[in-house]
């Protein structure tokens, strides 16, 4: 039944990407093929070739439309920095939804910044910074903090969670954070006085809390650039 439904709707872009999206999720980017595609959309392979032409393709259109829904924030009358906490918060969580989304942007980054991605999230952070009454010089820097910030973190937490679930038994976050701040309580005490002092706070951050602390930290950085006539808005 469901071949036949899949069959009753037309083959589009955008439901060959939907579906790549799911196989992503669940099976990662090794077992997203085009075979497995054409299973699932119950279709034959030219007709996924005469959407998309291969797998890079395919990975960077999946990548861009999770991120377009992350970045789908109406900024109606709240503040510059309040929308950016919130496009900041869509984007890390994306990244915790979709386990792969992470090394596709560092990978896509890494190979230049004129794909599609990284224009849309640089275009809905640049707003708000411009929003905030950042000078147009600043525009640039002020914006690329926050992006490298946000997908940094992201992607850092995602890495995390990835060694954290393959730890065996119980709380894998907890026993990741516990064996990690152990670590860091056994090192030397007079070379990383420092570290030893916030081991236990490590056990007991939430990483959620910490990263829009975060991006608090960054945002009153670019507020401190702003001219004392355009702050009020921001």
């Amino acid at each position: 039944m469901t071949k036949r439904t899949a069959r009753a709707e037309p083959l589009s872009r955008a439901r060959i990407v939907g579906a790549a999206v799911e196989l992503l999720d669940t099976a990662g980017v090794r077992k997203l093929t085009f075979r497995a595609l054409t299973e699932r959309l119950a279709t034959g392979p030219g007709a996924i070739y005469w959407h998309v032409a291969n797998k890079d393709e395919l990975l960077g259109a999946a990548a861009d439309a999770v991120v377009a829904d992350a970045v789908a924030v109406e900024p109606g009358g709240l503040a510059p920095r309040e929308v950016v906490r919130r496009l900041a918060l869509g984007l890390y969580e994306a990244t915790e939804a979709h386990p792969w989304l992470a090394a596709q942007l560092a990978t896509e980054f890494a190979r230049g910044p004129w794909g599609v991605a990284a224009p849309r999230v640089f275009e809905a952070l640049g707003r708000q910074v411009r929003a905030m009454g950042v000078p147009e010089s600043g525009w640039f820097t002020a914006t690329s903090a926050l992006m490298h910030y946000v997908f940094g973190v992201a992607g850092q937490n995602a890495a995390n969670s990835a060694v954290a679930a393959g730890l065996p038994g119980g709380d894998s976050r907890a026993a990741y954070l516990e064996a990690a701040s152990r670590a860091w309580e056994a090192l030397d005490p007079d070379a990383y006085p420092f570290t030893r002092a916030v081991a236990g706070q490590l056990r007991e951050h939430d990483d959620r809390e910490q990263f829009l602390a975060g991006v608090d930290l960054v945002l009153a950085g670019i507020a401190a650039s702003v001219p004392d006539e355009a702050a009020d808005g921001a």
